[in-house]
């Protein structure tokens, strides 16, 4: 059996907030970064209903001043034959 990593979009998602207020960052501030017309896409990666792509990850690592690693939890239950 193989544990299959998978990413936890909510468990992330309050990461991302958590971090963000740690950085004392608002949501516009965020969005002013990444150049976004509304804040949606900010309160989705918030919310887990959506995350950021590799691009943003990297650079929401960048301004928070953390590892990618810190802002994504990713949960391994899950498990999957693998056949030879």
């Amino acid at each position: 059996m193989f544990m299959m990593p998978t990413i936890d979009m909510v468990a992330t998602g309050k990461n991302i907030e958590r971090l963000r207020k740690a950085a004392g960052l608002s949501v516009r501030d965020l969005q002013d970064v990444f150049g976004f017309a509304t804040p949606q896409a900010i309160y989705k990666w918030q919310h887990g209903t959506a995350m950021p792509t590799i691009d943003n990850l990297v650079v929401l690592a960048a301004l928070l001043q953390v590892k990618i690693d810190d802002i994504l939890v990713v949960d391994a239950t899950i498990q999957v034959q693998i056949s030879a």
